[in-house]
């Protein structure tokens, strides 16, 4: 079990390791853009489905997050945030899952902090090192996405792998299972466009 029930999660650790200037500054980057997350779309029928994805995900994460405000804010920021870096949003819910099982305030016995449990050296070498800002919702999720991003491109593309460093456990098959089965839980059951105009409640509750 990766996460507890306090707001104390033993999961993330990543490892502070040598790291290319190019990649330091393009992190840089990618963590202090300052646009809002507002999605865009290239048509009616993605932002169709981007509102069904919307709908479904929060009746599920009703449990977790009660607060209708708060619970969407967190879906849409996961959504912008996860397609910024080139991820599947239903993934980030996952390792979100089994990393603070959705606690903003989690904070793991070796100091990772917040939804993505971001290790706090990482304020310090892609950011302003203020750690606190790790418990704001969009700061840790962009942390959280763009670092995974980093560990596949360094993993040329291999999961599995990037997932083991996102960790701190690369090479031992736990954690990765473990976030690739939550995954599969958070996948989004698409429906015909036909349904979705219907269902004018996407962002119901």
């Amino acid at each position: 079990m990766f996460a507890l029930l306090s707001n104390t999660a033993d999961a993330g650790n990543q490892k502070e390791e040598a790291m290319a200037d190019g990649v330091r500054i393009a992190l840089s980057r990618a963590i202090t853009d300052p646009r809002p997350p507002i999605p865009q779309f290239a048509g009616i029928d993605e932002r169709l489905e981007y509102l069904h994805w919307l709908g479904e995900m929060s009746d599920r994460l009703y449990k977790k997050l009660p607060d209708r405000q708060i619970r969407l804010e967190f879906l849409r920021t996961t959504w912008y945030e996860a397609r910024r870096a080139g991820l599947d949003p239903a993934l980030v819910l996952g390792l979100i899952q089994v990393e603070s099982a959705f606690r903003k305030y989690a904070v793991s016995p070796v100091g990772a902090h917040g939804y993505m449990q971001v290790m706090p050296f990482w304020t310090r070498v892609i950011g302003d090192g203020d750690r606190s800002k790790l418990f704001h919702m969009q700061t840790n999720l962009r942390f959280g996405c763009s670092i995974l991003r980093m560990y596949l491109d360094m993993e040329r593309g291999d999961l599995y792998l990037a997932l083991g460093r996102y960790n701190g456990s690369r090479g031992r098959p736990e954690y990765p299972n473990a976030v690739l089965a939550a995954w599969k839980k958070w996948e989004h059951q698409r429906a015909p466009i036909t349904s979705v105009v219907a269902e004018t409640g996407a962002e119901r509750k």
